[in-house]
């Protein structure tokens, strides 16, 4: 585990780029964006600036976060940041507002910590006030469950741009698959905000600092995306063996799953390991619609093999990822779209370049990788014949080079049995892209789940 000792060696060298701002904020710079992730479980928790070691709540934060690190972090929860895009907040931003964003966990533990992102902000974010909770309904909160965050022992925090943060650790029972609202009092115009588009999910916006509020009354704004939140980590019992990674693109992301319903294929994995009565794992979704393996966008994030560093081996006790992304390599060649530029002509064995890359940093990091064979397109917008023999190819590289680690036949789960260039009528959303609700649980099926959870 060589890159993983070298990822400690730096955070230790990190740690000393931590300062307090003004106005008692814990002010990180874009120094500390990588490692105050927390790969494997590491993270700035225990680290608090000396001139506040003698507060009481710093000293309390300091002693949870050394509970914290004896024992097992896992992902619960997570979202690819992306850049803004039209049509939500994240090109205007937030000033003087409370965003009460609404996840699900897919593992349960005793102690939570939250992860916050300015990754693609243009101006230092101030976060006046946060609190995680069990979500009631809509916007309200569980009675008692409410739990202040603090940022090195501090109520407040100034992210830089490019930067990340990792909150103290909390107190806070969690069973899986239960819906936590993480509230983020915005005082100061945030500018363009760092968000994950496609949430499939209502998340609330309040005028003034709310964050503390347990009712629903003040959130009278309604948003379907994620803003300026990262992930949710649990501290999980032993016999949670670690995170599964699910990177992908619009089919990993939920694209046509019905809002509020968590019904993307990467949560219905998730309840087939809730549902074990024995060793299980979490399950992250850090897929983006739109999303390609080679090529980034302004409207679809980072491509997969830039970004597979950030949004998977910074997951704490990653052990698995499964890759299912190339579909959108192959359709964006013929496209026109301005959002989607550079419309390179991809070819499969520049998409299995990519995969290689991907298998080469999961691997020097002792993560395992499966390949997930792209699904069915014809009659999608963007489908030629000469995509569908693209598709062909890639499928028969990922089905026969042994290079990954083992192979999920997504395909095949999915296609109409009478033509499998075809989605099964009885899963296509009516894009002829998309799986329904449907089609996702066929694909959550067809995940082998005593292969993710096997030792290496």
């Amino acid at each position: 585990m060589a890159l993983q000792r070298f990822r400690r060696h730096i955070w230790a060298l990190v740690v000393l780029a931590v300062v307090v701002g003004a106005g008692g904020a814990v002010r990180l710079s874009s120094a500390t964006s990588a490692p105050a992730r927390g790969h494997r479980g590491v993270g700035p928790a225990a680290t608090v600036a000396p001139a506040a070691m003698a507060s009481p709540e710093v000293q309390r934060a300091a002693n949870l976060a050394t509970t914290a690190q004896a024992g097992h972090w896992v992902a619960t929860w997570g979202a690819a940041p992306q850049g803004p895009t039209l049509g939500n907040f994240s090109v205007s931003g937030f000033r003087d507002q409370t965003v009460r964003e609404v996840v699900l966990a897919s593992a349960g533990g005793s102690t939570v910590r939250v992860r916050l992102t300015n990754v693609f902000g243009s101006r230092p974010l101030l976060v006046g006030g946060a609190t995680i909770s069990v979500q009631r309904s809509t916007a309200a909160l569980v009675p008692g469950t409410v739990r202040r965050l603090s940022f090195s022992g501090l109520p407040t925090v100034l992210i830089e741009p490019g930067a990340e943060i990792l909150s103290d650790p909390v107190a806070l029972a969690v069973r899986p698959l239960t819906h936590l609202a993480v509230s983020l009092y915005l005082p100061d115009a945030t500018g363009p905000a760092t968000q994950h588009w496609q949430a499939r999910q209502v998340n609330y916006v309040a005028a003034g600092g709310h964050a503390g509020d347990p009712s629903a009354g003040p959130f009278h704004i309604f948003t379907r995306s994620w803003y300026f939140l990262d992930g949710v980590d649990v501290l999980a019992p032993r016999r949670d063996l670690g995170t599964v990674v699910a990177l992908g693109d619009s089919i990993t992301d939920g694209v046509t799953a019905p809002l509020d319903a968590d019904a993307r294929w990467p949560n219905d994995l998730a309840r087939r390991f809730a549902a074990r009565s024995g060793s299980t794992m979490s399950v992250i979704d850090e897929g983006i619609g739109g999303n390609r393996v080679l090529n980034g966008s302004a409207c679809c994030g980072t491509a997969a093999v830039a970004r597979f560093e950030r949004d998977v081996l910074e997951q704490p006790n990653v052990r698995d990822v499964i890759l299912l992304e190339g579909i959108n390599d192959i359709g964006y060649s013929r496209s026109r779209n301005p959002l989607t530029v550079p419309h390179t002509d991809v070819s499969a064995a520049a998409i299995v370049a990519g995969y290689e890359q991907i298998i080469a940093l999961a691997h020097a990091a002792g993560v395992k990788v499966f390949g997930a064979t792209l699904t069915p397109f014809a009659g999608a917008r963007y489908w030629t014949p000469d995509g569908e023999a693209k598709r062909d190819a890639v499928n028969h590289w990922i089905e026969t080079s042994g290079a990954f680690d083992g192979v999920i036949d997504f395909a095949s789960a999915v296609a109409d049995p009478t033509d499998p260039e075809r989605l099964d009528p009885a899963y296509d959303s009516g894009d002829h892209l998309h799986p329904n609700a449907a089609g996702y649980r066929a694909m959550a099926a067809a995940v082998n789940l005593p292969q993710l959870l096997a030792l290496r």
